[in-house]
């Protein structure tokens, strides 16, 4: 007897979502028949991503925070993206036997997924499985990044909110300097805040937000919060700053339109991805790659040419060519 995975996904089954968000680890295409009926059953939770550089806190700030969510009584999701194994390809560090007591709570769900050498900080199926605990009936998703540093940007086209972690003596009143680092965030949390240089960097990253305001003219002014996660301080006023975020993002239309933009730049990805996938399979299987390559070596042809020969060669096949 088949199982219907959407059917019990839907019913709140924790066993039928992993066993889902495996396969979609794995591109296996049993997940997308799945994810296909799941798809109108999404869109309902909130989604916080928890970035930052590598020994912030991000775990123990996650874990605290889920807390503070639960006791308002909504159902929590959290997706923690770590760095791959070299030897079997899963995740290194393994965040959810770190949340080890959040996992027996049967309203939180905790999915440890590897990078598998996708850059950006986010693993490459993160946005399905988000679908996926949405569709399970989570009401809030967190997602806590790999921690790479400054390329950690791929959260914001999947988070309504971004929370930037930020410690002192790690270097990170320079990394709040650069561009990238500074506008991915909607709330910033300096963690560790008995530390040493903890007010000189919370001064100093309010500096910078006062001077992108009079730049950009931005309507949200990312708060600064002040947070010692492993002793429960600071984690109340950061689960408020998030609800502000969520309610300016709600009131301004900006929710609407930020999802938006995420839905179109998803579906491109997918063409995309789908697209690469049946070329590349098309070229190994009748040997023309090896073959371009051998000219590429030889320098009898270039690679610009072949790219555009190729994608002409595509574009002109007609559609019932594909079926014969």
């Amino acid at each position: 007897m088949s199982v219907d995975y959407a059917a019990e996904i839907l019913e709140g089954s924790h066993r039928a979502a992993a066993r889902l968000i495996s396969w979609l680890e794995d591109e296996d295409d049993r997940a997308y028949e799945w994810m296909a009926k799941l798809y109108p059953h999404t869109g309902r939770a909130y989604i916080v991503g928890i970035t930052g550089s590598p020994g912030a806190g991000k775990s123990t700030l996650t874990d605290k925070l889920a807390r503070v969510i639960r006791k308002r009584g909504l159902k929590v999701g959290i997706i923690a993206v770590d760095p791959s194994s070299p030897f079997t390809g899963g995740a290194l560090l393994g965040d959810r036997v770190r949340m080890s007591e959040l996992a027996n709570d049967p309203d939180i769900y905790i999915r440890s997924m590897a990078t598998r050498g996708f850059l950006g900080g986010t693993a490459k199926a993160t946005a399905d499985v988000v679908k996926v605990l949405d569709a399970l009936g989570k009401d809030l998703i967190i997602i806590e990044t790999v921690g790479v540093g400054q390329d950690e940007i791929d959260i914001i086209g999947i988070a309504d909110t971004t929370c930037l972690v930020l410690v002192p003596g790690l270097g990170d009143a320079i990394q709040s300097m650069k561009a990238g680092i500074m506008e991915i965030a909607d709330v910033f949390v300096v963690n560790k805040a008995d530390k040493q240089g903890a007010d000189q960097l919370c001064s100093e990253v309010c500096s910078r937000i006062e001077i992108d305001a009079h730049i950009k003219e931005r309507a949200w002014t990312a708060p600064v919060n002040k947070a010692i996660a492993v002793e429960d301080i600071g984690i109340e006023p950061l689960w408020l700053a998030i609800e502000s975020h969520r309610k300016y993002l709600l009131d301004s239309g900006r929710f609407y339109e930020n999802r938006r933009q995420r839905t179109c730049r998803e579906t491109l990805r997918m063409i995309h991805a789908e697209l690469f996938r049946v070329v590349r399979e098309q070229l190994e299987q009748n040997g023309r790659l090896d073959a371009a390559v051998e000219q590429l070596m030889n320098k009898k042809s270039d690679p610009y040419t072949l790219m555009q020969d190729i994608v002409s060669e595509w574009l002109s096949i007609p559609k019932c060519k594909e079926a014969s």
